[in-house]
């Protein structure tokens, strides 16, 4: 047989399988996160502490404690050093802007409505595609764009009914600097997307404790409030910062932006259940609105991932 005559191996390429199925699994993870921080409001609602510093201190204090451990048990001890080893300046910008967004958002609430901040923060997914498009040239798709338009849209229709007219550029300020650092944070870790950035987010609410540390009046809490601070902190920040910061990494910064925004479509659906507080009629329309247009852009980023496997098949 002649040289020419030997078969040669494919040429290595990716997997357009396994690109599909990894988006699938970072769409799944962000939504997790989504829900995992969707139950903050209605978790605090049963706190029963006035010092919203103390809440804040032992919020973060429970969240680094389950990054840790969740840290440790997926990676062991060597593991966990050698990702905090290689987290480099990325992983210090991820922290630094995750410290700023936890941070802010309860000063931000002592000058401003809860409305004006989810009405500011709806605009993340349009910051992400921005700075990507911007610094790394990334392409948004006609799609994603329609579908940050609507989201934004519907989040203005749920918090209607909330805004007074009352303008305070502090607290606005602050509401948009936590959309843009949240923005910024997703941007990085989807460009860093061989790095985990577990470490970066522990390293975040360690800096949103020692902040809080200076600023809580006091540390003691009632058995019940520890009980829901723990939870606060574990399930509500903890586990959806982990959530978050493995999906983001596997699908485009503006998509993963985007499906956080369920989570103040899920929020009033969690205070009707705990609560028995049903949802102004705006809230209803406005996350039926925000929740289509995710689906729907779901729906059509599956089709293009199945359009894009056939063809290089």
């Amino acid at each position: 047989m002649s040289i020419s005559a030997v078969p040669l191996p494919p040429v290595a390429g990716p997997d357009p399988a396994k690109t599909s199925s990894e988006a699938a699994i970072g769409c799944l993870l962000v939504a997790g996160a989504a829900i995992a921080w969707s139950t903050g409001g209605a978790l605090t609602r049963f706190v029963e502490a006035n010092d919203n510093w103390t809440i804040v201190f032992w919020r973060s204090v429970f969240a680094a404690l389950f990054l840790l451990c969740f840290m440790l048990v997926r990676d062991g001890p060597r593991g966990t050093w050698r990702l905090f080893q290689h987290m480099g300046l990325a992983g210090l910008g991820v922290a630094i802007c995750f410290a700023i967004a936890s941070s802010c958002f309860i000063i931000a609430l002592s000058y401003t409505t809860v409305a004006n901040v989810l009405l500011l923060q709806a605009g993340v997914p349009l910051f992400a595609a921005l700075i990507s498009w911007i610094l790394f040239r990334e392409r948004i798709s006609s799609a994603t764009w329609i579908a940050i338009a609507v989201v934004i849209a519907g989040v203005a229709i749920m918090v209607s009914d909330s805004l007074d007219g009352e303008v305070s550029p502090i607290g606005d300020m602050l509401a948009l600097l936590i959309a843009i650092s949240f923005a910024i944070a997703t941007v990085i870790t989807r460009r860093k997307a061989h790095l985990r950035m577990t470490p970066a987010v522990f390293l975040g609410v360690v800096i949103a404790a020692c902040v809080a540390s200076t600023m809580a009046g006091q540390f003691s809490t009632s058995v019940r409030d520890f009980g829901l601070l723990f939870a606060l902190g574990a399930v509500n920040l903890g586990l959806g910062l982990a959530f978050f910061v493995s999906g983001a990494r596997l699908i485009p910064s503006a998509l993963a932006a985007l499906i956080g925004t369920l989570e103040p479509v899920l929020g009033p659906v969690w205070v009707w259940l705990l609560h028995n507080e049903v949802p102004a009629p705006r809230t209803i329309i406005g996350g039926a609105v925000i929740l289509a247009a995710l689906l729907m852009h779901l729906g059509w980023e599956y089709r293009r991932q199945k359009r894009v496997a056939a063809v290089v098949r």
